[in-house]
């Protein structure tokens, strides 16, 4: 499996809106890209399919930002990077036209239970877990050890 750009830049993002969730204001591109250190631009692209998959609500006018369609508890990786990426895992293709009995124990062997874990794995994660790391991250990154 592998995450693209826009996949990773999208947990982020919407590690970031769940931050903000409970104030209930939408947050802007610009806000977050300046936070994230990414392009405005590209975000915007990332922030369309979210809105097309549901995940996130945009708000017009001065106020106007995304903020999140649903607690940060009930949204998944799995659905986020379901929403942004292509695909989460590849399709076998028939590799072994001499041997298509292989192929198929190929993919029933190996590939389905792959396919199956990574999605199991992804929809574990949600954005209240992500959240809940980072701000353990960020304590561990200001503890200061003296010897």
């Amino acid at each position: 499996m592998k995450i693209s750009a826009k996949g990773r830049y999208g947990l982020a993002a919407m590690t970031e809106l769940a931050e903000n969730y409970s104030a209930g204001r939408p947050l802007t591109t610009l806000r977050i890209s300046e936070r994230l250190g990414i392009s405005k631009i590209y975000l915007e692209q990332v922030f369309s399919l979210l809105k097309r998959a549901q995940l996130v609500l945009s708000m017009k006018g001065s106020q106007g930002g995304y903020q999140l369609a649903r607690p940060p508890e009930e949204i998944t990786a799995y659905d986020i990077l379901s929403a942004i990426e292509l695909t989460l895992t590849e399709t076998a293709s028939e590799a072994f036209e001499k041997l298509p009995a292989l192929g198929r124990a190929i993919e029933k062997t190996v590939y389905a239970p792959l396919d199956a874990a990574i999605r199991e794995a992804l929809s574990a994660a949600t954005l209240a877990d992500l959240l809940a790391e980072t701000e353990r991250e960020s304590h561990s990154d200001t503890m200061m050890f003296y010897i």
